[in-house]
């Protein structure tokens, strides 16, 4: 890893803005080619992509090739990659599955069909099986967002209430349901609608209440109750700060949504199949009404999924116990070849089960204390999340923070308030500095696969050790 303290001129950086002109200056020196593709993806696509979290300052570099941990770009750059697919690729890029068959190049399954196909039943089969509630049901979908939106509708459905309750902090996709309460704002906190473009009336109907915080649970519950169709909540919180939820307050909520009537869902896109070969709710004996699942189960492809009790997921059809609810998943949902990748993916990762998330917690574990500690020996206090709790058994996910003063990072609030933590240095230069040392970051962070052997792990520590060391003249 190239080390920046030996190549530049160490200087004082008088101010934030010419900190992240030096870095891009970095950056694009070894990003031309990756600049020519921005320019002319910005003349027909809306600020030159599709997804505005891969499109980072002053532009993103375009892809060549992923493989394993890491990734190259058009310029000939490699990166070791923490977002692997959105944290869906728990092996790694393009894993080999130990004999499974690749899926998608057998003739006939490359491109959709819109047909029934059989290996949706087999991926249903797995799926179900390893959460373990015999009388749910599933059906496929092809993004989170969508799982999450077919949920809440379906609760809303079958209790016939109006109100959402979600924890600030929590990201759901960009459903109208559930735009509310993703990002902090100074003064007020969770509390914003997200998004323009969506009638009043959505925002009043979601209610927030504070992640891990079971007096407030229990407090929205006292209030409102009887009102509620749904809590849905994700049992690890993802863009939050990668939270584990303990697991009195799943215990607590399950209590709380049984006694109200309400529809309990457990948002297990990102922690599904990542700790173990099912769910959060599954490893602490918790059922939840639905479960909202994703990334992982795709093995590498577009599949999402709603799972849950039979009599409200009868709510997709007419002649349900629910009212019919537009459940369609999309024309490419249940993709003949999604699904059998899906299915490789979930019989390799139960097949391999111990020795892949032990494996994966001992590196998550590894690369976390590794960036602590080399930090600090730079004179430089870096805090990670993503450490597991009582309701997982160990973690792949990690996530940086600089702290403004003693903080546990326990809380949303406490990850995302720019009076505790560097928000704009974790999210925006610690990217940049890191990509010049040929790391790739989402939040500071990310995803560990099984693919991060111990010395890209090491790798990687040095590499943020190097980025400290240059960054901290930005605290001198």
């Amino acid at each position: 890893m190239r080390d920046l303290a030996d190549k530049l001129e160490v200087r004082m950086i008088s101010s934030i803005e010419q900190l992240l002109a030096d870095l891009e200056q970095r950056y694009r020196a070894k990003t031309a080619q990756s600049l020519r593709l921005y320019e002319r993806a910005e003349k027909v696509m809306v600020r030159g992509g599709s997804h505005s979290i891969r499109l980072w300052r002053p532009y993103p570099f375009f892809l060549s090739e992923a493989k394993g941990a890491e990734v190259r770009d058009v310029d000939g750059n490699s990166y070791i990659d923490y977002w692997q697919g959105h944290y869906a690729n728990v092996l790694g890029h393009r894993p080999d599955l130990g004999g499974e068959n690749i899926p998608g190049r057998e003739p006939g399954f490359s491109c959709h069909t819109g047909f029934e196909s059989e290996a949706q039943i087999e991926l249903a089969e797995l799926v179900l099986g390893q959460l373990g509630w015999p009388d749910h049901r599933i059906r496929f979908t092809t993004s989170g967002t969508l799982a999450a939106m077919y949920a809440v509708m379906l609760a809303l459905s079958s209790t016939g209430r109006g109100l959402v309750l979600k924890a600030g902090g929590g990201w759901h996709g960009a459903s109208p349901y559930l735009l509310k309460g993703v990002k902090y704002t100074a003064g007020t906190g969770f509390t914003e609608m997200e998004s323009d473009g969506i009638p009043a009336g959505f925002g009043r109907n979601i209610l927030l209440t504070r992640y891990n915080d079971g007096a407030d649970l229990e407090r929205v519950f006292r209030l409102q109750g009887d009102r509620i169709a749904c809590l849905i909540l994700e049992p690890f919180l993802g863009v939050g700060g990668f939270l584990p939820a303990s697991r009195d307050y799943l215990r607590l909520a399950r209590d709380l949504t049984r006694k109200y009537g309400v529809v309990f869902i457990a948002d297990e896109v990102i922690s599904g199949f990542r700790f173990c070969p099912s769910g959060v709710m599954t490893l602490n004996g918790i059922e939840p009404d639905l479960s909202v699942l994703g990334k992982v189960i795709g093995g590498g492809h577009a599949v999402a999924a709603v799972a849950g009790h039979k009599d409200i997921m009868g709510g997709c059809e007419k002649g349900g116990t629910a009212k019919n609810v537009q459940f369609q998943g999309g024309t490419f949902s249940a993709h003949p070849a999604y699904m059998k990748a899906g299915c490789s993916m979930i019989k390799y990762l139960i097949r391999e089960k111990d020795r892949v998330y032990s494996s994966l917690a001992v590196l998550g574990e590894t690369l976390r204390r590794g960036i602590e500690e080399a930090c600090r020996a730079e004179g430089v206090e870096v805090r990670c999340t993503g450490y597991a709790g009582e309701a997982i058994a160990g973690s792949s996910l990690f996530m940086a923070h600089f702290p403004r003063k003693a903080v546990d990072f326990a809380r949303p609030e406490q990850v995302w308030d720019p009076g505790l933590s560097d928000v704009r240095m974790r999210e925006e230069i610690l990217k940049l500095a890191l990509l010049v040392e040929g790391v790739h970051v989402v939040h500071g962070g990310g995803a560990v696969s099984l693919a991060h052997e111990p010395g890209r792990i090491a790798a990687t520590v040095q590499a943020y050790a190097s980025a400290v060391r240059f960054l901290k003249d930005y605290w001198s």
